[in-house]
């Protein structure tokens, strides 16, 4: 039974943005120490992009599973799994020495995230109403829209001064604090049905091996030869599953996706705009790469870059709750969208020289972060808002994993693009041609929610 009783309490809110953070601590991180990771484990950077993006992949694979899991066994047991899962990814991480292990704790901790992101944003709907609700919201927006600022800056920091394993020696020490802080909260689950059907694992299956195709064909179709016979087995591989798994769900009534929540245009624009703005992460694999690369500066300077960012987006999450309040979400997210677009364009300048380019890159990636802040609670407000009580959980699990698989195919389409650049045209051409890849992300999600997202309220 739920524990309708309880209220959310400032504990439970820390609580839960700690468990946010520990999801960017591992995700982001690692996209800010590319170089440093590279020369540890003599590894490419093709094989580096899997690794970097099978976390978001597979966060948002089984992220839809673990929503309508955390329904069912309870939300708060599906948080401590994740904080479990997120422990021993960061263990595998502090003590691996190539690409196996690597790819492994990476997929683990997708797994982590996958169980805390739905889980944490269903108890927010169960135990927090109104403005107390959209409060809350904010603050898990600070630690997922923030976490990815606070992390690339932090991430930095320490791999320059520590070591790049020590990030995740922190994200332990992250997750335990976390734990702590959720203990004693009631549990909360919906009831069983005894109508319900067996799982959907058709389903799961060919949707993971038609987003594991596709991700293999986007971070290593320039190794293979985008014309290779394995390049195009790969293809044919996804479009086959992809294929059956669309197949499969519209003859099936418990269905792995639950497409009926789309029949809300609210959530609909929220979720399609939310995975498209979340692409838009390619920009901070990039942009570190570039300044490190390019402009020769060490993580922790790259991180410095990203201070502005993380203060915009930590400020104006705060902001759009409040334009939420007055205006309702459409406004914010046109806006966010358009304000993140003009910051991106600003970090694509590689041409200008000097400390007058990171002056440049400085400002764009403070408005990047403020129109992502503007964008993030009217957004997760939208879509959790509309959905039904008793499918919040897989309602919130399909907008996580929007938000997942957009910054898992954004980093991999974006580094992907850098290096095929690079090796053609010069690194100051990557640079800009690898950030512009996620302008056209952004110019997609406005035009998402111009079109799909309803004026009324």
């Amino acid at each position: 039974m739920e524990a309708t009783s309880y209220k959310g309490t400032n504990k439970l809110i820390v609580g839960i943005v700690f468990s946010v953070i520990t999801y960017w601590l591992f995700a982001q991180s690692m996209v800010n120490v590319v170089p440093a990771v590279q020369q540890d484990l003599g590894i490419s950077l093709s094989i580096l992009n899997v690794g970097i993006s099978m976390t978001a992949l597979f966060s948002g694979i089984f992220i839809a599973v673990t929503g309508g899991l955390a329904d069912k066994i309870g939300r708060v047991k599906m948080t401590y799994l994740g904080f479990i899962l997120s422990i021993v990814g960061s263990l595998l991480l502090i003590i691996c020495q190539g690409t196996f292990l690597l790819i492994v704790a990476r997929i683990i901790q997708g797994l982590s995230a996958a169980c805390i992101m739905p889980a944490t944003l269903a108890l927010m709907k169960t135990y927090f109403e109104g403005a107390d609700r959209q409060r809350a919201l904010s603050y898990w927006s600070i630690g997922s829209w923030g976490g990815s600022g606070i992390c690339s800056f932090a991430g930095g920091g320490i791999a320059t001064y520590l070591g790049w394993r020590w990030i995740f020696v922190f994200s332990i020490v992250i997750a335990l604090i976390g734990m702590i802080l959720i203990k004693g909260t009631p549990e909360s689950k919906v009831a069983r049905s005894e109508t319900e059907t067996s799982f959907d694992y058709g389903g799961l299956v060919t949707f993971i091996v038609s987003m594991v195709a596709l991700n293999l064909v986007i971070t290593r179709g320039g190794q293979f030869g985008w014309t290779s016979l394995t390049t195009l087995i790969l293809a044919g591989v996804f479009l086959l599953f992809v294929s059956l798994f669309f197949y499969i769900e519209n003859r099936k009534a418990n269905g792995f996706i639950d497409f009926s929540l789309f029949k809300e245009k609210k959530y609909l624009g929220a979720t399609l705009s939310n995975f498209l703005l979340n692409a838009v992460a390619g920009t901070l694999a990039v942009g570190s790469m570039y300044v490190q690369e390019g402009r020769g500066l060490t993580s922790f300077q790259a991180g410095l870059l990203s201070l502005g960012y993380l203060a915009c987006v930590l400020i104006t999450i705060r902001i759009g709750e409040k334009l939420l309040q007055k205006m309702g979400a459409k406004k914010p997210m046109v806006i966010g969208s358009i304000l993140a677009a003009v910051g991106v364009i600003m970090m694509s300048l590689t041409f200008v020289e000097g400390m007058t380019f990171h002056v440049v890159y400085f400002l764009g990636f403070a408005l990047l972060g403020t129109g992502l802040g503007v964008y993030a609670t009217p957004s997760t407000d939208t879509a959790i808002s509309s959905a039904p009580l008793d499918k919040v959980g897989m309602a919130s699990g399909v907008y996580k994993m929007a938000s997942s698989l957009g910054g898992s195919f954004g980093v991999a389409i974006s580094v992907a693009v850098y290096a095929i650049v690079k090796n053609t045209s010069g690194i100051e051409t990557a640079g800009m041609v690898g950030l512009l890849t996620n302008v056209f992300f952004c110019l997609v999600s406005l035009v998402a929610i111009v079109v799909v997202v309803p004026n009324h309220e």
